[in-house]
């Protein structure tokens, strides 16, 4: 072998005059320039060596702990493996090569990814090998390149113009495991963990992360941190790193707080806009406006269904004044034309604003717009740079992958995958805090049956993302940054119900997946920052946190808790059809007919609907936030809520009890294929209002009946008072059970009810109708309407609650079925013989044969005889194999040759070089990268030992050996995922 391989030239050669005196900060080397920066030299004026140019230390593109450098150019990298020239490619080189993973062999979003996970455990064994000559060939086969000038996707001028704005405060980007990490270099015997457990040179879109590794990472870092605390600045230095979570949180709160009070104006603003303006401050809501200066006539009006008449200020101006017949009063004819107008005039405005949210997320939050840095150049997502519209991607067998719209939904099923360790890269970013926000408000105001305070939750997420990553201890740890995005969704749940108690509570039971102490003590430090921000802003003008903050006077009687149960049973039913509901017209509709490719189409269909139904009835045609709390609202004397409260004297609610029956039919069905358009759409207060509508038709019957039968025997505690029943009350507990019901929240519900009526004299019925809505909707659909959103949109989201039978499976059924999808009759394409030849080209060749299949996030490095090694990560092999393109034939090697005694860092490029100006560390040692200690379980163990390892330790893989310990095969937490899918339709079958 020796004789036949070509001489191997060193990746960096000192160039000529160098000496022991060269400046340490400039240096001469063999490097490729990135052609995203270089113009490409055609063939014939190639050089066939590399050029020799100046860098600094900060160069970004050489060194194992170097910053990631473009997808593109690594691409371009790999493509050159193998040609001449090396990884300095040519146009005619890159334009005539097929590429790295072609645009229909990508990885593909979320867990199953096509039929590449999809019961891969199953029928693994069984998978067809057709294609075992076309996966088998070397070379460029599976390589493809859009040019060297094309871009990397067909939105990127958008992108580009976003991310220069906000790449104004961002600082440079550096390596996973730089400098603040942990140094696999040093000599300490306390840094050994951090040794053997290797290298992360970064994580790509749509992988998790490795929850080892960043605690591992961590506690080096505070180790070296805390030996240097004996001196004035080590103190210095020890506090601001003990205070920088508080700040990080206490900030967040702040901007969280500023920005709910900005989309809660504005939606103000945009929705009073569909039915005039202030003449005197356009910039005004009617509630600022006229101050107190709107009331409705009686009731009866909704008898026919007319619109009420309303006795409005001189300041506000509807439409029907501005453009309407310039008549007096009195004829029905100008009457009926004003009504007319009001009713386009509605839908027109109400139709602009919700194309124009729907727009904003489909252009500027497509999934397929995101390409960070970061990202794989192997694992990137598809583009066709011949367009100027998204395409979505096509996993392995040519089924579609999912294109996710980031600012689209609540956002909650998302932060959940994230929070359990998922990386979407752009989907807390800068771009979607600001489509998120403008999108918002204008869907909110469209007038559509959706609320705000779910996507509150993940723009606080947004804001914590932005925050953190200013600081190296939380940018370079995707762990330690997930505890302050606990903290943000604390806060988004603060400023949404005013509630920071049940904004915490709300993210230890829902939303976040590592939850220690001190995450609970920031997340509560940080919701209180976020409460009193707001009630300082007064975003109502009324003092209140949020608009549907009620009290009540009176108390409850035990009477009233068989109609509390009813209201239980009926949140219970209504939250487990409506997720039902929603998931198979979601499915079958949305995504099943030529809706999914008309987006903006399906949201102008369901405003026109919206618009036609809503406006007819007052309390469908009003706010959500303004319907429950007229809803919820107790009725004083001299109170009128809108028509709600009703007199003993009067002693009608029938047409009051129908218009509320009409109000929760049509926003119940509404919300069912309102919620998954493609805007920011939230579901808490449209299950409240339903949920709250019914409780109000209950309360108002349990009125009706007391006052007419006094006598009866359960009215005894009323005696003689008017006032015994409170249908305000039975309209909170309604509230409390749908929401409940669907969302399958418990602990955290009960509390932000305590908080909105600012009464613990309520804590039995609201925790009763909570526990069984939540009872009865488990009992017909065990999913809520977030984990049925995360099946849907294929999210590997691991449910740490959730409770699994294994029957007769075992470790070995999952690893076989898993090795059967690699299409190739050599089943070691899936692992890497660490004491075998292994060259640049050969195991770039294994990387890009296993990534096709869809399913490789890793490989075992084992001996011949089956021996574990360690583990390699691909985007630390396609980082490796990047640095050392320019040598096709040259052997890397897996065992580290001598022990090293320098950083790897681009900081200290000059101490690796000899006095003679050869290179000291050699980097086809690609040891540095490996982890050399992974978790592992003998094949005979029981599923469920894997189950607690992959939930509780927070493993990204785990290798699975024989009773003798010799290498089996590998279950990553994805494939794990796809197992658990399949053993639940299993169960449901």
């Amino acid at each position: 072998m020796a004789d036949t391989q070509p001489e191997r030239q060193p990746l960096l050669v000192a160039s000529a005059g160098s000496s022991r005196r060269q400046s340490s900060s400039t240096i001469r080397a063999s490097v490729v320039i990135d052609p995203a920066t270089q113009p490409v030299q055609s063939p014939q004026h190639s050089p066939t060596t590399s050029s020799h140019i100046s860098f600094t230390r900060t160069s970004p593109h050489f060194g194992p702990l170097a910053a990631p450098t473009s997808p593109e150019w690594r691409r371009r990298r790999l493509l050159g493996i193998g040609n001449e020239g090396g990884g300095t490619l040519s146009r005619a080189s890159t334009q005539e090569s097929s590429g790295l993973v072609g645009d229909d062999m990508y990885a593909s979003y979320g867990s199953t990814g096509g039929h590449s996970r999809s019961r891969a455990w199953r029928k693994g064994r069984s998978q067809s090998r057709n294609a075992t000559d076309h996966a088998a060939t070397s070379g460029n086969e599976y390589f493809s390149d859009h040019g060297p000038e094309r871009p990397v996707s067909p939105l990127s001028r958008i992108q580009s113009r976003s991310s220069a704005f906000f790449g104004q405060f961002r600082r440079p980007l550096s390596a996973y495991d730089a400098v603040g990490g942990f140094d696999v270099n040093t000599d300490h015997p306390e840094e050994e963990g951090a040794r053997v457990n290797g290298v992360r040179v970064w994580y790509s879109s749509f992988t998790s992360i490795d929850w080892l590794h960043d605690a591992i990472k961590d506690s080096s870092r505070l180790l070296r941190l805390r030996k240097k605390r004996t001196s004035f600045r080590g103190k210095v230095r020890n506090f601001a790193d003990r205070s920088i979570g508080w700040i990080i949180v206490t900030v967040v709160g702040f901007l969280v707080a500023v920005i709910a009070f900005l989309v809660v104006r504005s939606e103000q603003l945009l929705f009073d806009l569909k039915e005039g303006y202030c003449q005197g401050a356009w910039w005004k809501a009617k509630r600022f406006c006229c101050p107190g200066s709107v009331k409705l006539v009686p009731f009866q009006t909704f008898v026919t269904f007319k619109p009420p008449v309303e006795i409005t200020c001189d300041e506000w101006r509807t439409w029907s004044d501005v453009i309407g017949p310039r008549v007096g009063p009195g004829g029905p004819q100008v009457g009926d034309e004003n009504w007319v107008i009001e009713y386009a005039s509605y839908t027109v405005i109400a139709l602009a604003l919700a194309i124009t949210s729907s727009i904003l997320t489909i252009k500027l939050t497509a999934s397929t717009n995101f390409v960070t840095r970061k990202d794989s150049g192997v694992l990137g997502p598809s583009f066709n740079p011949n367009s100027n519209e998204t395409k979505e991607p096509v996993a392995q067998g040519g089924a579609p992958r999912k294109v996710l719209y980031f600012a689209s939904g609540s956002g909650i099923p998302e932060i959940k995958t994230i929070l359990s360790g998922f990386v979407i890269h752009g989907y807390l970013g800068g771009v979607t805090l600001f489509t998120k926000s403008v999108g918002l408000a204008l869907s909110v105001a469209s007038g559509l049956s959706l609320g705000k305070e779910g996507p509150f939750v993940h723009i606080a997420c947004c804001v914590g993302n932005i925050v953190s990553r200013f600081f190296r201890k939380y940018e370079n740890n995707e762990g330690k940054r997930r505890e302050v995005l606990s903290a943000a969704a604390a806060a988004g749940v603060a400023v949404a119900f005013g509630a920071p108690i049940g904004g915490v509570l709300f993210s230890l039971e829902e939303v976040s997946y590592f939850f220690p102490p001190k995450v609970m003590w920031r997340s509560f430090w940080c919701a209180m920052i976020a409460a009193v921000t707001l009630r300082f802003l007064d975003p109502f003008g009324t003092g209140k946190l949020v608009l549907f903050q009620v009290t009540y006077d009176e108390d409850w009687h035990a009477f009233e808790l068989v109609p509390f149960l009813f209201l239980g049973v009926f949140g219970g039913l209504y939250g487990a059809y409506f997720s039902k509901l929603n998931f198979r017209w979601s499915r079958d509709v949305r995504n099943g007919t030529w809706l999914k490719t008309h987006p903006v189409s399906e949201v102008i269909i369901v405003t026109l609907v919206t618009s036609a139904l809503c406006f007819l009835n007052l309390y469908t045609r009003m706010g959500g936030t303004e319907l429950v709390y007229y809803l919820l609202a107790e009725c004083r004397p001299g109170d009128y809520h809108e028509g709600l409260c009703i007199s003993p004297e009067s002693n009608n609610p029938g047409p009051i009890v129908s218009a509320i029956a009409l109000a929760l039919v049509v926003k119940g069905a509404l919300t069912i294929v309102t919620f998954g358009i493609k805007l920011p759409a939230g579901i808490f207060i449209p299950s409240l209002g339903v949920g709250a509508c019914m409780g109000r038709i209950v309360g108002i019957g349990m009125q009706w009946l007391q006052w007419n039968y006094p006598h009866w025997g359960i009215f005894e505690s009323c005696g003689d008072e008017t006032r015994c029943v409170i249908p305000g009350i039975y309209a909170m507990v309604g509230a409390a059970a749908t929401l409940s019901g669907v969302t399958r929240t418990t602990v955290s519900l009960a509390v932000i009810m305590f908080e909105l009526t600012k009464s613990l004299s309520y804590v039995v019925p609201i925790m009763l109708a909570v526990l069984v809505g939540k009872t009865v909707a488990d009992a017909i659909e065990p999913k809520g309407i977030y984990d049925l959103v995360i099946t849907l949109a294929q999210l590997p989201y691991l449910d740490h609650k959730q409770e699994y039978l294994w029957g007769a499976y075992q470790i070995t059924d999952i690893v076989w079925a898993m090795l059967g999808l690699f299409l190739t009759t050599d089943k070691s394409v899936a692992i890497i013989h660490s004491d075998q030849e292994n060259t640049v080209k050969t195991l770039r060749d294994k990387l890009q044969v296993a990534v096709s299949t869809g399913i490789v996030e890793g490989f075992p490095l084992i001996t011949s005889d089956r021996k574990l090694v360690g583990y390699i990560g691909t985007n630390e092999l396609e980082h490796a194999l990047a640095q050392v393109a320019d040598d096709p034939d040259a052997e890397c090697h897996f065992t580290p040759a001598f022990n090293r005694r320098r950083s790897f860092d681009a900081a200290s490029f000059s101490s690796s070089f000899n006095e003679d100006g050869t290179l000291l560390n050699d980097p086809f040692d690609f040891s540095l990268y490996m982890d050399r200690a992974p978790l592992s379980v003998p094949s005979h163990a029981p599923l469920a030992l894997v189950q607690q390892m992959f939930v509780k330790l927070g493993a990204r893989y785990i290798i699975v050996t024989d009773a003798n310990g010799a290498y089996v095969g590998v279950i990553d937490k994805k494939t794990w995922i796809a197992f658990l899918g399949e053993l639940e339709e299993e169960k449901h079958s």
